[in-house]
C-alpha cells in the first residue's frame, strides 16, 4: 500500500479523538528540528474545536478490541493500515518543514497485546528524537495495560502523554467497551502522576471523555472531570461529543453529535480551572444537566440574582469572576487599574469587558447601566437567551468556546 493511501486511511480514522492539546513544553532544538520553546505550538482549531496544530495520525487502526462505538473496531469491515516507524519520521519531517505542523500526535489501535503496541510507539519516537533529532513537540497515547516498564521509556520520549477514560463511569465502559478496565488508565495517570517531571513527560498528561453515548448526567461527567483534574494533576480532561458512526443496540439514536452539550461541558470544564467555581456550584441533584440555551456561568448568576449587582470598583477578584462578560485578564486589570484610578463604563471596554453582558449584573460608580427597572430574572435571561441563540449555527455545527 502507497504511502500516501495510508495517511489517508489512517488520519480519517484518528479524527475522532479530541484530546490533543499542544502547551506547556520548553524542548529546546540544540542542533536537531524543531522547536517548542521559541515559537510555541501553533493552536489552530476545527469548526467542531478540536486542535489542528499538529500531524494527528494512527500508527495503525487495526484493533483486537471491539468497543460499540469506535470507527476502528475489529468487527467493522474498513480498510485497514498500518505505518512502519520510518513511514511516520519521514511524514513528520516532510510536513514540518514545509510548515504544515509543529509537531506529532501519535496513538494507535492495539494490535497482539498493549505491550506490542507500546513498543511500536517508542521504536517510531525513539527514531523521531535520535535518528532524525526531531525536537518539536509530540504528544503520544499510552496503551493501557502496558507494562510500566514501557510506560517509563514513552514518558521520556514525549512532551504530553494522554490515557483516556472514555467514558464517564465504569458501567458505561463495561456495557460499550468491555475489553477494557478503567483501572489500567488509573494506573497510567497515577505513574505519570508521580514521576513527572522536565524530563519526563514535562507537558503533562491529559484524557478525553465520549459524550452522549451513555446516559450519564452532566453532573456525573463534571464530578469525573473534578476528581481526575484533583487526583491526578490532569492539564486537560477532553469532552468528545459521540458520532453516530456505528449501528449497535446498545447505543443510542442520534441523528446529529451532541456538540453544543459538548461546548456546554468545555464552558463549565473552563469554569472549574480558571474561575474557582465548583461542581456544586453550576450543578446539583435536582438541576443534573446544564441549560442548553445559557452558558454554565450566565446561568449561576441568573441563578443566583441577589448577588448581583456587583461595584467594579470595589468588590473581589474572586467576586470579578463570577460576573458573566468578565475574564481573567479582565479581571486581573480591573483590580490592578483601580489601585490608581476610579473605573469608568468606558475603561471597562478597554479592559476587555463584554459589556454586552456584564451590563446586567454590574454597577459603575454605584450607576446601572442599563434601567434599573430592568434588574430582573426574567428580563435578563431573555435577552442572554438572545445573545446565545445568535451564537448557534442552523446546522449543527459547534458552538463558539470563547
Amino acid at each position: 500500500m502507497e504511502l500516501q493511501e495510508k495517511l489517508k486511511i489512517l488520519a480519517d480514522s484518528a479524527k475522532y479523538d479530541a484530546s490533543c492539546s499542544s502547551s506547556g513544553s520548553n524542548r529546546k532544538s540544540g542542533s536537531g528540528v524543531g522547536n517548542t520553546a521559541i515559537a510555541g505550538i501553533c493552536h489552530s482549531f476545527a469548526s467542531d474545536g478540536r486542535c489542528i496544530s499538529l500531524l494527528k495520525i494512527l500508527l495503525t487502526n487495526c484493533c483486537i478490541f471491539d468497543c460499540k462505538y469506535c470507527l476502528n473496531r475489529k468487527s467493522n469491515n474498513i480498510k485497514r493500515a498500518i505505518f512502519t516507524p520510518e513511514e511516520i519520521c519521514t511524514l513528520t519531517l516532510n510536513f514540518y518543514r514545509r510548515n504544515y505542523i509543529e509537531g506529532l500526535f501519535l496513538s494507535s489501535g492495539i494490535i497482539k497485546n498493549p505491550d506490542y503496541t507500546m513498543e511500536l510507539l517508542i521504536k517510531t519516537i525513539f527514531l523521531l528524537r535520535n535518528k532524525y533529532h526531531f525536537n518539536g513537540y509530540i504528544h503520544a497515547k499510552a496503551i493501557p495495560g502496558a507494562s510500566p516498564k514501557l510506560l517509563k521509556k514513552l514518558g521520556l520520549l514525549v512532551d504530553r502523554l494522554s490515557a483516556n477514560i472514555e467514558l464517564p463511569t465504569e458501567n458505561g465502559l463495561k456495557l460499550l467497551a468491555p475489553n477494557k478496565e478503567s483501572k489500567n488508565v488509573s494506573q497510567i495517570m497515577e505513574y505519570v502522576k508521580i514521576n513527572q517531571s522536565k524530563k519526563y513527560v514535562p507537558a503533562g498528561q491529559s484524557t478525553q471523555m465520549i459524550i452522549g453515548a451513555t446516559k450519564e448526567t452532566d453532573l456525573q461527567i463534571m464530578s469525573k472531570s473534578a476528581n481526575l483534574y484533583n487526583q491526578y494533576h490532569l492539564k486537560r480532561v477532553f469532552y468528545s461529543a459521540y458520532v453516530p458512526i456505528n449501528k449497535d443496540n446498545l447505543l443510542p439514536s442520534l441523528e446529529h453529535p451532541p456538540l453544543i452539550r459538548e461546548n456546554r461541558l468545555y464552558q463549565a470544564d473552563w469554569l472549574l480551572r480558571y474561575y474557582n467555581f465548583k461542581v456544586t456550584d453550576l450543578l446539583d441533584v435536582k438541576n443534573p444537566n446544564f441549560n442548553i440555551l445559557i452558558d454554565p456561568k450566565a446561568d449561576w448568576a441568573l441563578r443566583h440574582l441577589e448577588e448581583f449587582p456587583k461595584e467594579i470598583n470595589t468588590c473581589s477578584y474572586n467576586e470579578l469572576l463570577k460576573i458573566p462578560g468578565i475574564g481573567v485578564k479582565s479581571a486581573r486589570r480591573i483590580i490592578s487599574s483601580r489601585r490608581n484610578f476610579t473605573i469608568h463604563l468606558e475603561d471597562l471596554k478597554r479592559m476587555g469587558v463584554v459589556l454586552k453582558r456584564a451590563k446586567y449584573f454590574i454597577l459603575c460608580n454605584g450607576k446601572y447601566i442599563t434601567n434599573k427597572e430592568f434588574f430582573n430574572k426574567k428580563f435578563i435571561e431573555r435577552n442572554v437567551m438572545l445573545e446565545e441563540r445568535s451564537l448557534i449555527p442552523t446546522n449543527k455545527e459547534q458552538l463558539r468556546l470563547f
